[in-house]
C-alpha cells in the first residue's frame, strides 16, 4: 500500500488542488493528513488563495481516501462541513515492525514525546518544517513539512510511505530527501 502524507493545508484552494492533482500523480491508496485543514490560524499570514469554502469540496471528494489528526487550528465546526473524521488527536498504525504514532505536532513533539516503544516512529506536522530525526532507541521523528505556509525556507512539501521507503518530495514530485526504515 502507498500512503501519501500531508499537513497544514491552512484553507488554501490552490495548495490543495495541487495536493489533489499530485495524490493522484502519486497512485497512492490513502491520503494521511496532519491536521490544520481549513483555518490559516492566528500567527500566520493568509495563504496563496486561501478559500476554505472552495477546499472543503475538493477534501470531500477524497473522502473515501482520507484519514487525519485534528491541528490546532481545527475545530468541532469543521467537522460539520467535512463528511471524513478530522477530530482525532492521534492515530497509530504499523510500518513494518514499527509502529508510527501520528499526530499534529502541537501537544506531541519532540520536546513532549507520546509513550514511544525502541524503534517507534514519530510522524507529525504543525512546524511547517520537513524533519527526519532520529531520537532515543532507534526512534524517528518525522514531518512532512506544509502544502501551504512552508518555513525555514523548505518547500512546498509532501511525503510518501511505501513498503520500508519513505520520500520527502516537492509539490511537483521532485524527491528531495530519502529514508528506509
Amino acid at each position: 500500500m502507498k500512503l501519501m502524507i500531508a499537513s497544514d493545508l491552512h484553507g488554501s484552494a490552490y495548495y490543495c488542488r495541487e495536493m489533489v492533482a499530485a495524490f493522484e500523480r502519486e497512485g497512492a491508496d490513502r491520503l494521511l493528513l496532519l491536521g490544520d485543514l481549513l483555518y490559516h490560524g492566528p500567527r500566520n499570514d493568509l495563504p496563496r488563495d486561501y478559500a476554505p469554502k472552495e477546499v472543503i469540496p475538493m477534501l470531500n471528494g477524497l473522502k473515501e481516501k482520507l484519514f487525519c489528526v485534528r491541528g490546532n487550528c481545527d475545530a468541532e465546526v469543521d467537522q460539520m462541513v467535512l463528511e471524513f473524521p478530522v477530530l482525532a488527536d492521534y492515530a497509530v498504525f504499523p510500518a513494518g515492525k514499527r509502529l508510527i504514532y501520528v499526530t499534529h505536532g502541537h501537544i506531541y513533539n519532540m520536546k513532549n514525546l507520546p509513550p514511544l516503544a525502541p524503534g517507534d516512529i514519530l510522524l507529525h506536522g504543525h512546524t511547517h518544517v520537513p524533519t527526519w530525526t532520529e531520537f532515543g532507541q532507534n526512534n524517528l521523528c518525522l514531518n512532512p513539512g506544509s502544502l501551504s505556509i512552508p518555513k525555514e525556507n523548505s518547500p512546498h512539501s509532501y511525503m510518501t510511505l511505501e513498503g520500508d521507503e519513505l520520500l520527502w518530495k516537492t509539490l511537483e514530485g521532485e524527491i528531495y530527501h530519502r529514508l528506509t526504515l
